[in-house]
Protein backbone atom coordinates (compact mmCIF):
# COMPACT_ATOMS: atom_id res chain seq x y z
CA UNK A 1 0.00 0.00 0.00
CA UNK A 2 1.58 3.32 -0.75
CA UNK A 3 2.24 5.92 2.13
CA UNK A 4 0.08 8.94 1.79
CA UNK A 5 2.28 11.89 1.84
CA UNK A 6 1.81 14.53 4.74
CA UNK A 7 0.67 18.03 4.23
CA UNK A 8 4.06 19.32 6.07
CA UNK A 9 6.36 17.01 4.12
CA UNK A 10 6.56 19.10 1.21
CA UNK A 11 3.14 17.87 -0.37
CA UNK A 12 1.12 19.52 -2.85
CA UNK A 13 -0.61 20.73 0.47
CA UNK A 14 2.26 22.35 1.56
CA UNK A 15 1.05 26.21 1.46
CA UNK A 16 3.45 29.21 0.87
CA UNK A 17 4.56 31.23 3.74
CA UNK A 18 5.19 34.64 3.59
CA UNK A 19 8.77 35.86 4.72
CA UNK A 20 8.89 38.14 7.99
CA UNK A 21 11.27 39.87 6.95
CA UNK A 22 8.94 41.13 3.94
CA UNK A 23 6.05 41.40 6.43
CA UNK A 24 8.55 43.51 8.95
CA UNK A 25 9.56 45.59 5.79
CA UNK A 26 6.13 46.56 4.35
CA UNK A 27 4.62 47.45 8.12
CA UNK A 28 7.70 49.51 9.33
CA UNK A 29 7.40 51.44 6.23
CA UNK A 30 3.32 52.35 6.85
CA UNK A 31 4.31 52.88 10.25
CA UNK A 32 6.19 56.00 9.22
CA UNK A 33 4.09 56.89 6.72
CA UNK A 34 2.69 59.63 8.62
CA UNK A 35 5.62 60.83 10.23
CA UNK A 36 6.76 61.26 6.89
CA UNK A 37 4.00 63.45 6.00
CA UNK A 38 4.23 65.70 9.02
CA UNK A 39 7.92 65.89 8.58
CA UNK A 40 7.06 67.22 5.03
CA UNK A 41 4.11 69.29 6.12
CA UNK A 42 6.51 70.90 8.65
CA UNK A 43 10.46 71.18 7.40
CA UNK A 44 9.53 71.39 3.45
CA UNK A 45 6.44 74.50 3.68
CA UNK A 46 9.21 76.20 6.45
CA UNK A 47 11.96 75.83 4.02
CA UNK A 48 10.39 77.10 1.22
CA UNK A 49 8.21 79.98 2.40
CA UNK A 50 10.85 81.48 4.42
CA UNK A 51 13.45 81.14 1.11
CA UNK A 52 10.67 82.59 -1.44
CA UNK A 53 10.13 85.66 1.39
CA UNK A 54 13.97 86.12 1.96
CA UNK A 55 14.25 86.18 -1.79
CA UNK A 56 11.99 89.01 -2.62
CA UNK A 57 13.60 91.05 0.42
CA UNK A 58 16.85 90.66 -0.77
CA UNK A 59 15.60 91.59 -4.61
CA UNK A 60 16.90 95.10 -6.15
CA UNK A 61 14.33 97.34 -6.70
CA UNK A 62 15.19 97.28 -10.26
CA UNK A 63 14.41 93.28 -9.85
CA UNK A 64 17.96 92.33 -9.97
CA UNK A 65 18.10 88.72 -8.14
CA UNK A 66 20.76 88.55 -5.64
CA UNK A 67 23.85 87.06 -6.15
CA UNK A 68 25.30 83.53 -6.28
CA UNK A 69 26.56 83.74 -2.88
CA UNK A 70 23.63 85.43 -1.74
CA UNK A 71 21.02 82.88 -2.96
CA UNK A 72 23.27 79.97 -0.99
CA UNK A 73 22.79 82.08 2.18
CA UNK A 74 19.34 82.61 1.77
CA UNK A 75 18.85 79.01 1.13
CA UNK A 76 21.07 78.18 4.15
CA UNK A 77 18.80 80.05 6.49
CA UNK A 78 15.85 78.65 5.03
CA UNK A 79 17.11 75.26 5.47
CA UNK A 80 18.16 75.68 9.22
CA UNK A 81 14.71 76.99 10.10
CA UNK A 82 12.70 74.64 8.48
CA UNK A 83 15.35 71.54 10.20
CA UNK A 84 14.75 73.04 13.45
CA UNK A 85 10.61 72.91 13.37
CA UNK A 86 10.83 69.70 11.31
CA UNK A 87 13.25 67.67 13.83
CA UNK A 88 10.14 66.17 16.53
CA UNK A 89 8.35 64.67 13.10
CA UNK A 90 12.03 63.51 11.91
CA UNK A 91 12.74 62.04 15.58
CA UNK A 92 9.25 60.25 15.18
CA UNK A 93 9.74 59.14 11.45
CA UNK A 94 13.24 57.74 12.31
CA UNK A 95 11.88 55.80 15.63
CA UNK A 96 8.99 54.29 13.63
CA UNK A 97 10.84 52.82 10.84
CA UNK A 98 13.06 51.56 13.02
CA UNK A 99 10.58 49.51 15.17
CA UNK A 100 9.78 46.90 12.99
CA UNK A 101 13.60 45.93 13.05
CA UNK A 102 13.88 45.64 16.55
CA UNK A 103 13.15 42.67 18.82
CA UNK A 104 9.90 42.39 19.84
CA UNK A 105 11.12 43.39 23.88
CA UNK A 106 12.10 46.68 22.55
CA UNK A 107 9.79 47.95 20.15
CA UNK A 108 8.53 51.26 21.43
CA UNK A 109 4.90 50.75 19.22
CA UNK A 110 3.71 53.73 18.61
CA UNK A 111 0.30 53.83 17.19
CA UNK A 112 1.17 57.32 14.85
CA UNK A 113 3.13 60.52 14.98
CA UNK A 114 0.73 61.95 16.80
CA UNK A 115 1.01 59.31 19.39
CA UNK A 116 4.63 58.84 19.13
CA UNK A 117 5.11 62.77 19.89
CA UNK A 118 2.91 62.55 23.21
CA UNK A 119 4.53 59.75 24.36
CA UNK A 120 8.06 61.22 23.96
CA UNK A 121 7.50 64.20 25.32
CA UNK A 122 5.74 62.85 28.49
CA UNK A 123 8.21 59.75 29.04
CA UNK A 124 11.73 61.26 27.85
CA UNK A 125 10.73 64.84 28.14
CA UNK A 126 10.33 67.31 25.30
CA UNK A 127 13.94 68.33 24.58
CA UNK A 128 13.90 64.65 23.54
CA UNK A 129 11.96 65.53 20.13
CA UNK A 130 14.61 68.02 19.09
CA UNK A 131 17.64 65.40 19.75
CA UNK A 132 19.83 65.52 17.01
CA UNK A 133 18.71 68.73 16.05
CA UNK A 134 22.24 70.54 15.60
CA UNK A 135 22.96 67.77 12.96
CA UNK A 136 19.39 68.00 11.20
CA UNK A 137 20.01 71.61 10.95
CA UNK A 138 23.86 71.05 9.60
CA UNK A 139 22.28 68.49 7.14
CA UNK A 140 19.83 71.26 5.90
CA UNK A 141 22.24 73.90 5.55
CA UNK A 142 24.47 71.53 3.42
CA UNK A 143 21.60 70.32 1.26
CA UNK A 144 19.82 73.80 0.84
CA UNK A 145 23.53 75.10 -0.24
CA UNK A 146 24.33 72.28 -2.22
CA UNK A 147 20.95 72.48 -4.08
CA UNK A 148 20.48 76.20 -4.90
CA UNK A 149 24.12 76.61 -5.67
CA UNK A 150 24.98 73.50 -8.09
CA UNK A 151 21.11 74.26 -9.45
CA UNK A 152 21.93 77.82 -10.26
CA UNK A 153 25.57 77.14 -11.65
CA UNK A 154 24.70 74.32 -13.84
CA UNK A 155 20.94 75.81 -15.50
CA UNK A 156 23.30 79.11 -16.13
CA UNK A 157 25.93 76.73 -18.06
CA UNK A 158 23.41 74.88 -19.70
CA UNK A 159 21.78 78.10 -21.28
CA UNK A 160 25.51 79.45 -21.84
CA UNK A 161 25.79 76.64 -23.88
CA UNK A 162 23.46 77.81 -26.39
CA UNK A 163 21.83 74.04 -26.97
CA UNK A 164 19.21 74.92 -24.28
CA UNK A 165 16.73 77.77 -23.62
CA UNK A 166 14.78 78.26 -20.17
CA UNK A 167 12.41 75.76 -20.60
CA UNK A 168 11.16 72.36 -18.65
CA UNK A 169 14.12 70.09 -20.00
CA UNK A 170 17.08 72.24 -19.23
CA UNK A 171 15.03 73.00 -15.48
CA UNK A 172 15.07 68.96 -15.26
CA UNK A 173 19.03 68.33 -16.71
CA UNK A 174 19.57 71.37 -13.93
CA UNK A 175 18.10 69.60 -11.37
CA UNK A 176 19.50 66.43 -11.98
CA UNK A 177 23.01 67.37 -11.75
CA UNK A 178 21.80 69.52 -8.73
CA UNK A 179 20.59 66.24 -7.23
CA UNK A 180 23.91 64.01 -7.88
CA UNK A 181 26.27 67.05 -6.26
CA UNK A 182 23.34 67.40 -3.22
CA UNK A 183 23.77 63.33 -2.72
CA UNK A 184 26.93 63.77 -2.79
CA UNK A 185 27.62 66.50 0.04
CA UNK A 186 24.95 65.55 2.39
CA UNK A 187 25.15 61.87 2.58
CA UNK A 188 27.98 61.99 5.64
CA UNK A 189 26.16 64.82 7.41
CA UNK A 190 22.65 62.55 7.29
CA UNK A 191 24.78 59.45 8.52
CA UNK A 192 25.35 61.51 11.82
CA UNK A 193 21.93 62.66 12.19
CA UNK A 194 20.59 59.50 11.62
CA UNK A 195 22.57 57.66 13.80
CA UNK A 196 22.51 59.95 16.70
CA UNK A 197 18.59 60.21 16.61
CA UNK A 198 18.37 56.69 16.62
CA UNK A 199 21.20 56.05 18.98
CA UNK A 200 20.63 54.15 22.39
CA UNK A 201 22.33 53.84 25.84
CA UNK A 202 24.58 51.59 26.62
CA UNK A 203 25.66 50.98 29.75
CA UNK A 204 24.43 54.07 30.92
CA UNK A 205 26.21 56.17 28.49
CA UNK A 206 25.08 57.25 25.13
CA UNK A 207 26.15 55.91 21.97
CA UNK A 208 27.66 58.83 20.62
CA UNK A 209 29.18 61.49 21.58
CA UNK A 210 28.66 64.11 19.27
CA UNK A 211 28.66 64.21 15.58
CA UNK A 212 32.21 64.47 15.27
CA UNK A 213 32.36 60.78 17.13
CA UNK A 214 30.00 60.00 14.86
CA UNK A 215 31.73 60.25 11.79
CA UNK A 216 34.94 58.94 13.71
CA UNK A 217 33.97 55.72 14.47
CA UNK A 218 32.33 55.19 10.94
CA UNK A 219 35.90 55.82 9.47
CA UNK A 220 37.51 53.85 12.24
CA UNK A 221 35.28 50.68 12.21
CA UNK A 222 33.52 51.22 8.70
CA UNK A 223 35.86 52.54 6.24
CA UNK A 224 35.94 56.00 4.98
CA UNK A 225 33.80 55.23 1.33
CA UNK A 226 31.49 53.82 3.85
CA UNK A 227 30.06 57.51 4.22
CA UNK A 228 28.82 57.16 1.07
CA UNK A 229 27.05 53.35 1.38
CA UNK A 230 24.02 53.09 -0.48
CA UNK A 231 24.86 56.32 -2.82
CA UNK A 232 22.88 54.90 -5.82
CA UNK A 233 19.75 54.21 -4.29
CA UNK A 234 20.30 57.62 -2.01
CA UNK A 235 20.36 59.50 -5.30
CA UNK A 236 17.37 57.45 -6.87
CA UNK A 237 15.63 59.31 -4.20
CA UNK A 238 16.89 62.74 -3.49
CA UNK A 239 17.15 62.83 -7.72
CA UNK A 240 13.43 62.78 -8.50
CA UNK A 241 13.29 65.19 -5.34
CA UNK A 242 15.39 67.90 -6.64
CA UNK A 243 13.77 67.11 -10.35
CA UNK A 244 10.21 67.49 -8.72
CA UNK A 245 10.62 70.73 -6.39
CA UNK A 246 12.71 72.66 -9.29
CA UNK A 247 10.50 72.18 -12.15
CA UNK A 248 7.40 72.58 -9.71
CA UNK A 249 9.08 75.86 -8.29
CA UNK A 250 10.16 77.14 -11.57
CA UNK A 251 6.25 76.50 -13.21
CA UNK A 252 4.94 77.83 -9.90
CA UNK A 253 7.27 81.56 -10.88
CA UNK A 254 6.42 81.33 -14.12
CA UNK A 255 2.22 81.52 -13.42
CA UNK A 256 2.98 83.99 -10.29
CA UNK A 257 4.57 86.25 -12.19
CA UNK A 258 2.21 85.94 -15.43
CA UNK A 259 -0.80 86.30 -13.68
CA UNK A 260 0.08 88.91 -10.73
CA UNK A 261 3.32 90.68 -12.03
CA UNK A 262 2.44 91.13 -16.14
CA UNK A 263 0.09 93.74 -15.23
Amino acid sequence: MAATASPGAGGMDAKPRTSPKSVKFLFGGLAGLSAGLLRQATYTTTRLGIYTVLFERLTGADGTPPGFLLKALIGMTAGATGAFVGTPAEVVLIRMTADGRLPPDQRRGYKNVFNALIRIAREEGVPTLWRGCIPTMARAVVVNAAQLASYSQSKQFLLDSGYFSDNILCHFCASMISGLVTTAASMPVDIVKTRIQNMRMVDGKPEYKNGLDVLVKVVRYEGFFSLWKGFTPYYARLGPHTVLTFIFLEQMNKAYKRLFLSG
